[in-house]
């Protein structure tokens, strides 16, 4: 590999409404990679302010602007950004100045020197209001429980990633949020690394409580399609196989006392109940039928592989 001086990063940066900030961002970050060779991309995500205007009159070779046509919040806006990105890593951040671009070196040494896909920061005496820390703190928890991914802090926008596993990342919804996890999920090796946080500099915090409802219903897609992506007939299937067989033993309690103990079932809830336990386990046991050969499809239709090979090594050197 490159000496890391030589290997282009690009730093990925969603901006919205951050006019009082880009100006001061991007000499911070000129300051900390000193020496490096880097392009700094700012995703400017529909602006009511001068933030596009403020980037521009910048006259910076290694500023890039993408400029989105609409409001698309900030997974999607990472999504334009790390596409855009030519560096052998790519790092994200946000464009409130809570981030330090002085801990990006640090990081970028854990990458290079340990080989590690992901490096992500944990954010030390943080400076949010509990609006923000609260919620963040229950999805850590959940996202530790309920998967074997042990991060402390999912919500530490300062990242670096290697470029095969940021090109591999699908962001919509809020899924910005467990990006780290989308990444393990692709089977990339992770570094958590203590980092600074400051209070922000200037404007306004865009989270509001109601993106919660919207980050939990995203963790139980990413749970969903982490267990059973690939095998989705091992949840319907066996979901839809116990409905059918508590219909069928209700039905047979039923049968019971109506021919051996000639009590009249025409009345009783139990009958309508044993019914619908058996049709919708038919019916999620189809749909579970349905997912596995679209699942297939998905595969073989684009010639993808359902695993992925880190490297290959023969002999001494590396295919």
């Amino acid at each position: 590999m490159q000496p890391l001086t030589d290997s282009l990063l690009s730093i990925v940066v969603p901006l919205y409404n951050e006019e009082e900030n880009a100006v001061l961002l991007t000499q911070k970050i000129h300051e900390s990679l000193n020496g490096y060779n880097y392009q700094i991309i700012y995703i400017d995500d529909f602006s009511t302010d001068n933030t596009r205007k403020v980037v521009k009159n910048m006259d910076d070779d290694k500023v890039h602007l993408i400029e989105l046509k609409k409001n698309y919040g900030q997974s999607l806006a990472l999504a334009a950004g790390i596409d855009y990105a030519e560096g052998e890593f790519i790092i994200t951040m946000d464009g409130d100045l809570q981030n330090d671009p002085s801990d990006i070196p640090q990081m970028l040494d854990y990458a290079l020197k340990d080989d590690y896909d992901v490096v992500t920061g944990i954010r030390q005496k943080r400076k949010d209001s509990l609006v923000k820390k609260i919620p963040s703190k229950i999805a850590n928890f959940l996202v530790r429980r309920v998967t074997k991914l042990d991060i402390k802090d999912n919500g530490c926008a300062l990242k670096v990633f290697s470029k095969d596993i940021a090109k591999d990342l699908n962001l919509y919804g809020e899924m910005h949020r467990f990006i780290t996890l989308l990444a393990y999920l692709e089977g990339a090796q992770i570094k958590q690394v203590p980092v600074k946080h400051h209070a922000r500099n200037a404007g306004v915090s865009k989270y509001g409580l109601e993106r919660v409802f919207k980050v939990v219903a995203d963790m139980m897609l990413l749970l969903f399609i982490r267990k059973y992506f690939q095998r989705p007939i091992h949840f319907f299937g066996i979901f839809g196989f116990l409905m059918i067989l508590l219909g069928v033993l209700i039905n047979i309690y039923l049968l019971i006392i109506k021919f051996g103990f000639g009590q009249d079932i025409g009345t009783r809830p139990l009958l309508i109940f044993g019914l619908m336990f058996i049709l919708a386990g038919i019916q999620v046991f189809t749909i579970g039928i349905v997912m596995e050969l679209l699942i297939r499809t998905y595969y073989e239709s684009q010639k993808k592989r359902p695993y992925r090979i880190k490297k290959v090594t023969i002999g001494d050197g590396i295919t």
